[in-house]
């Protein structure tokens, strides 16, 4: 018998409006059973034991409300939770290992945040009971015999204390006032001395007197990492703790979080950063499925084998694969052909911002150049955008100067901001002048489904999908993009990094991508710009560089290297001082070696 879930959108889902077009249609209900029914909140719900998996009912329905999913043979057991009815059920969980980081790996949607909150305490599985309260006793018969059930017996009986750093920081502006100084007093539990070492260790000494409500993304990231680090847990819980932050920032975030795993002491992260995530965990559980309808948790895995393993598709263990084609990168740091054909150039020039200042060489951007843009947080990456598009608008107080090809009088520029605002616009209004690329923007970006929603009410990946569709389709000769990446999971990144190219390609176009995922980067780019300097001091900005020579300079401002993995290439940090580490430094092949 085939096993399958039914899920109903239910912002979606309008009976009144179309009539009951599902219930009409479904033969179980022309056969006199209710396989399609109206529940009690008026919607339309399904019965998934009387369900035949024809498919009718997803076609016909004209509002896309319904999904009819055949699970994996391999998936016999009920859910471990089950949000409710015909709604998103997650299958198997993660488990904390004392004295090691277990991360989790996966697309958007698919239940990492939920396996995590049921760890945390902060959810009770359900198995599929939705109606019944959970009970811990149950929980702990489910899991009888497994590392599971300790940890559950410990979590009822309080002998597991969480600490939980949420995805979503911004809520910590909007919930606490105050300075960020008092915010931490009230979160801490451990000493003084405890106290001034993470702050110290975080870099958050000269912001402590700042209000909450005044602070960047990535000074707010560090505010969240230290309040979770700050309680007295024996299981720390990170989810994405890297987003808004410098590559800089990350492997020094990654190194804290690392140490805080002790024999008594279990680390549990989300990230999607594979850089970050190869750095940070000694073992990763990969969660496949269907976005928002089910995910299932792998088995625990070396870092290693599993991040190979995810971007293979194919669980061996398993047998299960859930991608049809394996990703794999550039095997060697060759530089690719730039065409000989200049779009722009720009000379030398200066530009002071209050206390800070940077300094920007002359650089040359050709037609259908991809050059990804690399620096530290707060070194002027964004203001030298902005300057860029200044000088192109030629408004009165740019500074830079630009020269253009003989072919083109004016500049014209898209460019979309780090920062985005949402409006109660519909998505199809919105993006109307993207219609016309439906093959190369909607499709790969999955935008059809959002077409009639309000952009205030997408979740921040599909925002940043419809903003950078927006962008891409506009009519320019040069895109700059700022943090495409955030919000959006491994695969989204890498298809976008796919999307971006082919654009520039049909558009004969240039596109520069300020960006702090250096996988995301190394996969995108064929040429560098390199911000180097103090942040919020001064910068100095040089390239546009081939990709073998801006990753060196690069990574020797950071101190450290990078090599390839020999399953599929991906790039990987190697850990500084370690064998491969010197051998690389005393060659001079900071960027891969072999």
């Amino acid at each position: 018998m085939v096993k399958r879930i039914a899920i109903i959108n239910q912002e979606k889902c309008h009976p009144d409006e179309c009539g009951h077009l599902c219930m009409k249609k479904c033969p179980i209900n022309k056969m006199g059973d209710e396989c399609m029914f109206i529940n009690d909140a008026n919607k339309c719900a399904v019965d998934e034991n009387l369900c035949v998996g024809c498919g009718i009912c997803p076609k016909i329905c004209p509002f896309n409300a319904i999904e009819i999913i055949n699970l994996p043979d391999e998936l016999s057991e009920d859910p471990i939770h089950r949000y409710g009815e015909n709604a998103f059920a997650l299958y198997n969980l993660p488990i904390p290992l004392f004295g090691k980081v277990v991360g989790m790996l996966g697309k958007n949607g698919i239940g990492k945040s939920t396996a995590l909150q049921i760890l945390a305490g902060v959810i009770k599985p359900n198995f599929g009971h939705f109606k019944k309260e959970p009970d811990y006793k149950d929980v702990i018969e489910h899991f009888k015999g497994s590392e599971a059930q300790a940890y559950f017996e410990k979590l009822s009986k309080g002998e597991i204390k969480i600490s939980f750093k949420l995805q979503q920081i911004e809520l910590i502006a909007k919930k606490f006032s105050g300075t960020i100084r008092s915010l931490l007093e009230k979160a801490n539990e451990k000493s003084k001395e405890e106290f001034e070492e993470i702050i110290k260790t975080l870099d958050l000494e000269d912001v402590l007197e700042r209000d909450i409500k005044q602070v960047s993304g990535g000074e707010l990231q560090r505010v969240a990492i230290a309040a979770a680090v700050l309680k007295k847990a024996n299981v720390y819980c990170f989810d994405e703790p890297t987003s808004y932050l410098d590559i800089k920032q990350r492997l020094k975030i990654s190194k804290f979080i690392r140490n805080l795993a002790d024999e008594n002491t279990a680390v549990l992260v989300i990230e999607h950063d594979l850089i970050v995530l190869d750095y940070i965990t000694d073992f990763v559980h990969i969660l496949y499925g269907k976005e928002n309808a089910y995910g299932v948790v792998s088995t625990v895995k070396a870092t290693k084998n599993g991040i190979n393993t995810y971007l293979s598709g194919y669980l061996k263990e398993e047998n299960v694969r859930f991608r049809n084609q394996e990703i794999v990168f550039d095997s060697s740091a060759q530089d690719e052909e730039v065409s000989t054909h200049q779009l722009f150039s720009w000379l030398n020039f200066s530009k002071s911002l209050g206390n800070f200042s940077f300094e920007v060489n002359e650089g040359t951007i050709f037609r259908n150049d991809v050059i990804g843009v690399l620096g530290e947080n707060g070194i002027g990456k964004t203001s030298f955008v902005r300057e860029l598009v200044k000088a192109s608008r030629q408004e009165e107080d740019a500074v830079a100067e630009i020269e253009l090809a003989e072919t083109i009088k004016e500049l014209k520029v898209a460019y979309k901001p780090q920062q985005i605002e949402a409006s109660d616009e519909l998505v199809r209004m919105y993006l109307k002048d993207a219609m016309k690329y439906d093959i190369q923007l909607l499709r790969p970006l999955r935008l059809h489904d959002l077409l009639d929603q309000q952009l205030n009410q997408l979740s921040g990946g599909e925002l940043q999908r419809v903003v950078i569709a927006k962008t891409l389709a506009e009519d320019a000769h040069i895109y700059f993009l700022d943090e495409p990446s955030a919000y959006l999971d491994v695969e989204q990144r890498l298809l976008l990094s796919k999307v971006i190219r082919n654009m520039m390609d049909i558009k004969k176009a240039s596109v520069l991508v300020v960006d702090h995922d250096l996988l995301f980067i190394d996969y995108l780019s064929k040429r560098l710009l390199v911000f180097e300097g103090k942040p919020a001091v001064n910068g100095v900005v040089s390239g546009p560089y081939t990709m073998a020579e801006g990753m060196f300079n690069f990574l020797e401002d950071l101190n450290i290297t990078f090599r390839r993995d020999e399953a599929n290439n991906r790039p990987r940090v190697n850990k500084v001082g370690s064998q491969k580490d010197k051998e690389q430094k005393a060659s001079g092949q900071l960027y891969y070696s072999g």
